[in-house]
């Protein structure tokens, strides 16, 4: 069994529910009627679904995207041989041959291409198309879709207003019998025995009025090659699932509102609180940083005190240790001059220095008489 293929916002996949899988859904539904029998080629098949539907009833159908992984997944999980079969290509250059089907079928597709290529995409349904065949072509009402809603499809390359599609249309297919798609909430009430026709009512309090339907979300045209022909006639269709997904989503939506209100009183309640204790915390910052500031303001003070008396006592030191140098500096000139006297006492005292004496003293008088 194929692995299902992740919703990322471009394609639809069955796993969606809400608004997008009843247009979905609902489209393929409606475009049966006019695939009963034929052969059927579903452009932009995405992950295959549609073409799975459409080959209940048609003779054959063959799947055409760009994605090669959304191919593959939908060959493994849809693939019926030749009845049911996908192929990747472009649908600005569809793989097959001219006048090869009855029917081609494009949902929100026309949209993802850019104005350039949509003409392109349009004639090559026209070739591939019999004479006589049909396309079944939806694409968002840019009125309603972007502009009224003021809302950017990031997927979108170029919308359409009405006036657009059914010009880019003309060319080749003239013929266009136009039908309008949007998601609302239905209650219906019908007779036991089917009766013809149908009639939509709108109340209030104030009373009960005919209902015309609004303007479409989506158009959904069933186009003929040919500007004579006479285009088969659907009756107005509704859908919804067995499940009543949307409405479940609704209610347990509005569950989740209540019950999202009362956790958040409950928390403004505790942020009230702890606002209050963060309010006191933040107090006892300031005051603690101004502790922090008046003990750095004092250790500075402290630490300049420090270095003066650093300095003081590192010029008293030096001043001393000069002075001792002097001093012996000093003791040392004192001890040599001791030491010379010692030596000129000890020699005079001597025996030799008397016999030198008057030596000495006729030298010095000889040197004064010169």
């Amino acid at each position: 069994m194929a692995s299902d293929i992740t919703f990322t916002g471009e394609r639809f996949v069955p796993g969606c529910a809400g608004e997008i899988a009843y247009e979905h859904w609902h489209r393929y539904a409606f475009a049966r009627r006019f695939a009963a029998g034929k052969r059927v080629l579903d452009a932009a098949c995405g992950e295959g679904y549609g073409s799975a539907l459409l080959g209940a009833v048609a003779e054959s159908v063959v799947g055409v995207d760009i994605e090669a992984s959304a191919i593959a997944h939908a060959g493994e999980r849809y693939g019926e041989g030749d009845r049911v079969r996908f192929i990747a290509g472009s649908c600005a250059a569809l793989p097959l041959p001219d006048a090869s089907v009855d029917a081609v079928v494009s949902f929100e597709t026309i949209e993802h291409l850019d104005a350039g290529d949509q003409p392109k995409m349009l004639a090559e349904f026209a070739r591939v198309l019999k004479p006589e065949g049909l396309l079944i072509i939806s694409s968002p009402n840019k009125r309603l879709y972007s502009d009224a809603r003021e809302y950017v499809n990031e997927f979108h390359r170029h919308e359409l207003y009405r006036d657009g599609l059914a010009a880019l249309l003309a060319p080749s297919f003239p013929a266009q019998s136009w039908y309008h798609q949007r998601v609302a909430p239905w209650s219906e009430i019908w007779p036991e025995h089917p009766m013809d026709g149908a009639e939509a009512l709108l109340g209030d309090a104030g009373g009960i009025t005919p209902y015309k339907p609004p303007e479409g979300m989506y158009f959904v045209v069933v186009a003929g090659r040919s500007g004579d022909a006479v285009l088969p006639v659907a009756p107005g269709s509704l859908f919804t699932d067995a499940d009543d997904t949307e409405l479940k989503r609704n209610e347990w939506n509005a569950r989740e509102v209540l019950r999202l209100d009362a956790l958040l009183r409950e928390h403004d309640a505790v942020l009230d609180r702890q606002t209050g204790h963060i309010q006191h915390l933040e107090a006892m910052v300031v005051e603690r940083e101004r502790i922090i500031s008046d003990m750095d303001r004092r250790l500075q003070e402290l630490s300049a005190a420090r270095d003066r008396r650093l300095a003081e006592r590192e010029q008293t030191i030096a001043a001393l240790e000069s002075r001792i140098a002097a001093l012996d500096g000093e003791q040392n000139r004192l001890h040599a001059a001791l030491h010379a006297s010692e030596v000129t006492v000890a020699y005079r005292q001597s025996a030799r220095w008397w016999v030198k004496l008057p030596w000495f003293r006729v030298k010095l008088w000889l040197a004064r008489a010169r």
